[in-house]
C-alpha cells in the first residue's frame, strides 16, 4: 500500500459550462482513449516525456506506484487515481482532432447548446407563471470563438456565464 494515498489532493471540480465544453470536445475523438489503467499509464508516461517522477506528481501518487502500474503489478486503481487517469488521458488524447474541431466551431460551424432555463411573466396565478424550459439553440461562430478563447485562458464558470447567456439569447433578440 502506498503512504501517499492519504496525502493526495481531490480531483478538481468544474462547473456545468466547462464540463459541457469538455464533453463536446471528447465527442469528436476518432479513436477511443485507452481504458485500462496500464494503457492509460503508458500513454501518460509517453506524454510526460518518459518521466516517471513528472507523471507521478501530476497524478498525485509516488513514482513507485507509476512503475507498478506500468509493469502490470497493479491493475485496479483506487477511485481518486482512476478519476485522475481518465481525466488526464482524455484531456491529452488526440490534440490535433480537438484543435480541428475547435477551429471549425470558431470559424464556420459554431456550436449547438442545450440549456435548462426558467421563463415566465410577472402575472401570478395564470398560465403565464414561470416554467423550466429545455432549449437547444445554435451559437454563432463569433460567440463560439469567444467562449473557446475564454476556456483556453482558464476562465471560471462565472466568467463564462455572461457570454454563454448572451450567445443563447442572440437568435431571440433579432
Amino acid at each position: 500500500m502506498d503512504d501517499q494515498h492519504d496525502s493526495q489532493q481531490p480531483a478538481t471540480r468544474r462547473g456545468k459550462v466547462l464540463d459541457a465544453l469538455v464533453r463536446a470536445e471528447r465527442k469528436v475523438f476518432t479513436r477511443p482513449a485507452p481504458k485500462s489503467a496500464k494503457a492509460q499509464m503508458e500513454f501518460l508516461y509517453t506524454r510526460a516525456k518518459r518521466s516517471t517522477k513528472a507523471l507521478a506528481e501530476r497524478l498525485g501518487v509516488s513514482a513507485r506506484t507509476v512503475q507498478r502500474y506500468r509493469a502490470g503489478q497493479l491493475k485496479k486503481p483506487q477511485k481518486r487515481l482512476q478519476a485522475a487517469l481518465v481525466e488526464e488521458t482524455e484531456s491529452q488524447w488526440q490534440p490535433q482532432v480537438r484543435a480541428q474541431a475547435r477551429e471549425q466551431a470558431a470559424t464556420s460551424d459554431g456550436m449547438m447548446v442545450s440549456v435548462v432555463a426558467y421563463f415566465g411573466f410577472t402575472a401570478s396565478g395564470s398560465s403565464d407563471d414561470g416554467r423550466e424550459r429545455h432549449i437547444t439553440t445554435p451559437i454563432s461562430p463569433t460567440y463560439a470563438a469567444q467562449i473557446l478563447q475564454l476556456q483556453e485562458a482558464g476562465a471560471t464558470e462565472e466568467e463564462l456565464h455572461p457570454i454563454v447567456a448572451e450567445a443563447i439569447t442572440e437568435p431571440f433578440s433579432s
